[in-house]
């Protein structure tokens, strides 16, 4: 129902009704709408800009809990590759150094399990937090790409623990020749040559004997090579021992062993001389570990007490000539 307004009209002294033309009333109406639409639009760009959906407070709120949980998520997996570190350091410096293995080395520990190709399709699903998402997803391979190759390297070192008893019988453990009969002549190391008379890498121990001194296989293994020549190694023998471990027995006099033969440690295989390159009676030694000669001092170690040992490295250090 429409207002009626009243004026007081000081020349009758009465209260007069105020007369509204269809214009006025027209100017009105329109001012009242504009205050309303303006209202209106105010209000709801206040809402559209300040106040969320309840769609968007629901999506807000899960992202919250994704973020909570991608944050737990990332710490375990800290601490996941904080044990897998541990674990491949007692690999690496303990299981490994027992078994006489070489440590894996970190190119394959740290490689990479693919490129960018592998994560195509999450890079053209075009996800909100498609950064985070990437970084959890490769870390969580990296983490499966280093539990792969630590499994693989338990999976070794488990047959090398059963095959310890094999091992064990296997590689190089005793003097050659019989220390009762024989005497470290040259250790391992530069060396003056006998004949050319120049220092020169001396890749083995000299055990000066008579000629027919019995020689023995330092340990179990197949003899691989039976030769003669008459000059450089002369007649020698070099036996397989597996698990990397080869040694070589130069400038005998005669065999006790053919190729292919298997021996025992301890067991005869032939008999020192003065044969090939050699300045007298003697027996040249060598130990191979992984095609690479190494000192056969430190695999020096069984049938001889403590005193003695030391007194075989003390000898061997001294630099002098070989035979």
């Amino acid at each position: 129902m429409p207002k009626i307004k009243y004026y007081y009209d000081s020349n009758t002294c009465k209260y007069e009704r105020v007369k509204v033309t269809k214009k006025e009333w027209i100017i009105d109406g329109v001012m009242n709408i504009s205050i309303v639409l303006f209202a209106a639009i105010g209000i709801a760009f206040i809402y559209m800009n300040f106040c969320d959906s309840p769609k968007e407070v629901s999506l807000k709120k899960e992202n919250e809990k994704l973020h909570f949980y991608y944050n737990i998520l990332h710490k375990q997996m800290d601490e996941a590759s904080s044990k897998l570190a541990l674990l491949q350091d007692r690999d690496d410096g303990i299981y490994r150094t027992i078994y006489e293995q070489d440590p894996i080395p970190e190119s394959v520990r740290n490689a990479g399990i693919g490129g960018v190709e592998r994560y195509n399709k999450l890079l053209k699903a075009n996800l909100s937090e498609e950064e985070l998402i990437l970084s959890t997803v490769k870390d969580f391979d990296q983490i499966k790409r280093k539990m792969y190759i630590q499994t693989k390297s338990y999976d070794e070192l488990l047959t090398l623990a059963k095959n310890q008893h094999l091992m064990l019988a296997s590689i190089p453990a005793i003097a050659p020749i019989s220390t009762n009969d024989s005497y470290l002549s040259s250790g391992f190391g530069l060396r003056y040559h006998p004949i050319y008379k120049i220092r020169k890498l001396h890749t083995g121990l000299d055990f000066a004997a008579r000629i027919g001194t019995a020689i023995y296989a330092t340990g179990g293994g197949t003899v691989s090579k039976v030769s003669t020549s008459y000059y450089g190694y002369g007649r020698q023998v070099e036996i397989d021992h597996g698990f990397g471990f080869k040694t070589k027995y130069a400038h005998m006099s005669e065999f006790n062993v053919k190729v292919g033969q298997k021996v025992k440690r301890g067991e005869c295989i032939g008999y020192s001389g003065n044969s090939g390159t050699s300045s007298g009676p003697h027996l040249h030694y060598e130990v191979h570990k992984n095609r690479k000669k190494v000192n056969p001092i430190h695999y020096i170690y069984r049938d001889i007490t403590e005193e003695e040992y030391e007194m075989l490295v003390k000898l061997a250090s001294i630099e002098n000539q070989s035979m």
